[in-house]
């Protein structure tokens, strides 16, 4: 099964030299499930000719926000009501699992709350998960149609599907601990509090249900091919 990854942005520059882009970390991700992987820099403005080019997509996480004013969001939110009026399944994490609910009806915004940084934990389709996150927005209000089907104390629609066709996650199974300890480094300071990032810090050796997911969102797609 061929899954399409629409980029919708890219690791900072000292982190991609070290770890590799968003795309990297899905195909490391899913690596024991058998699937393939083909990219589109959506963020760049290159998109799939078709839905149909790939089996099931998956849209990656992003710096910008949903609700900014960038050439590629308004092709982006078109092509996910396409996928999902031609029933072709999508996996959206962090910026697409946003993306996804405003394209569909839903409201994005920055959280009052403020970050939510490294390890957190969330119950998740009726199980306890520990995943790594980093993000402000938030999903305020979902599209509807879509079940909240995941939630933390923090964040109440950390995930959403959309029946058969869709399944999104704010928190990011792709980020291990390297990834979040170089973003503390890279990313954090000046942007994000500093006693989230020394919470974070100190949360980094904590186990994550990463395996587990990626294979529940595996499942996913395979399920619907």
């Amino acid at each position: 099964m061929q899954i399409g990854i629409l980029e919708a942005g890219h690791m900072a520059a000292p982190l991609r030299h070290e770890l590799g882009d968003y795309s990297d970390l899905f195909r490391q991700l899913f690596a024991p499930h058998g699937l393939s992987f083909h990219t589109w820099d959506v963020e760049g403005m290159a998109f799939p000719d078709s839905v149909h080019a790939a089996d099931g997509w998956l849209i990656t996480g992003s710096r910008h926000g949903v609700y900014e004013d960038h050439p590629f969001l308004p092709p982006l939110e078109a092509f996910i009501r396409a996928a999902h009026a031609a029933d072709v399944p999508m996996v959206g994490i962090c910026f697409g699992h946003q993306v996804m609910a405003q394209a569909l009806g839903g409201r994005v915004e920055k959280f009052a709350g403020g970050w939510s940084v490294g390890a957190q934990s969330y119950r998740i389709e009726g199980q306890d998960v520990t995943l790594n996150a980093w993000h402000q927005d938030q999903v305020i209000v979902p599209p509807e149609g879509a079940e909240t089907v995941g939630h933390s104390a923090f964040c109440a629609h950390a995930a959403l599907r959309y029946g058969d066709w869709g399944l999104s996650l704010q928190p990011h199974p792709e980020f291990g601990r390297d990834v979040i300890a170089g973003m503390i480094a890279q990313r954090g300071p000046g942007t994000v509090p500093d006693a989230l990032l020394a919470t974070a810090q100190a949360r980094l050796e904590t186990p994550t249900d990463r395996p587990d997911m990626a294979r529940r969102l595996a499942q996913f797609l395979t399920t619907r091919s």
